[in-house]
C-alpha cells in the first residue's frame, strides 16, 4: 500500500480498527487465482489473529492459499467535493478526492472445522455487534437445534497476522481551513462519522 508519511496510521488508530471495524474482504491467492469474500471478524487481542467464518459451500475455505492471506478492512469514507475548501475560493487550484481509513491485515490463515470452535466464534460475533443495543440478541435466543444445523453450514477461519499496512487519508495535507470546510460539509451531508474522523486526525490534534 502506497501510504505518504502524513496518512501514516499510529498504532491507536490501527487496534480502533482491528476491534471496531465493520464486514472485511478476506483475499486468497489459490493455483486457480485470486479469491475474495465479504465477512465479518472479530479481533482476538490475546492471538494476534482476526477469527471469522465462512459458509460451507463457499470452497475458498478448501482452496490451497499461496503465500499470506489478505483481510482489508476499512473505516470511514467519503467523496471531499473541492466546494469545500477555502483555497478554491483564493486560487481554485483544487481538485475532488476521497478521504478514507484502511488496513491491510496480512497472515496465515487456519481452517476450524470444529463446532465447538465455531460456535465459540458465533457467540463473540454476536455479543460485539449487539453490544449497545437496547434488546441486546443472544445466540441463546435462538432454538437450540435450529442454531445447531446454523453451526453446521459454516466453517472457522483464523488469520495469524504477521504484518499491517494502515492508511489514514482525512485531509492532513490539506491548509487548516481546508480542513475546517470539510469537517462542516461533511456534517452537512449528515455523514457524522466520517467528519469526526477529519477532526480528530487535523494536524497538532
Amino acid at each position: 500500500m502506497y501510504v505518504p508519511k502524513h496518512f501514516a496510521a499510529d498504532d491507536e488508530t490501527i487496534h480502533e480498527l482491528l476491534v471496531n471495524h465493520g464486514a472485511a474482504d478476506l483475499v486468497t491467492m489459490t493455483p486457480d487465482g485470486l479469491v475474495a469474500t465479504m465477512l465479518p471478524f472479530v479481533y482476538d487481542s490475546s492471538r494476534h489473529a482476526l477469527l471469522g467464518h465462512l459458509a460451507r459451500n463457499n470452497d475458498q475455505w478448501q482452496r490451497p492459499v499461496i503465500g499470506e492471506a489478505l483481510v482489508i478492512m476499512r473505516g470511514p469514507d467519503a467523496y471531499i467535493t473541492p466546494q469545500w475548501y477555502a483555497s478554491k475560493r483564493e486560487h481554485g487550484r483544487v481538485v475532488p478526492t476521497w478521504n478514507y481509513v484502511t488496513a491491510h491485515v496480512y497472515g496465515t490463515l487456519t481452517v476450524h472445522d470444529d463446532p465447538a470452535w465455531v460456535e465459540d466464534l458465533v457467540r463473540r460475533l454476536a455479543q460485539h455487534h449487539e453490544a449497545g443495543r437496547p434488546e441486546p440478541w443472544s445466540v441463546d435466543d435462538a432454538p437450540e437445534r435450529y442454531f445447531t444445523g446454523q453451526l453446521r453450514a459454516i466453517v472457522g477461519i483464523e488469520l495469524a497476522i504477521s504484518r499491517i499496512e494502515a492508511k489514514v487519508k482525512l485531509s492532513q495535507n490539506r491548509p487548516a481551513a481546508d480542513i475546517d470546510g470539510v469537517v462542516e460539509g461533511l456534517r452537512a451531508d449528515g455523514d457524522e462519522v466520517t467528519a469526526a474522523a477529519v477532526a480528530v486526525h487535523r494536524p497538532g490534534q
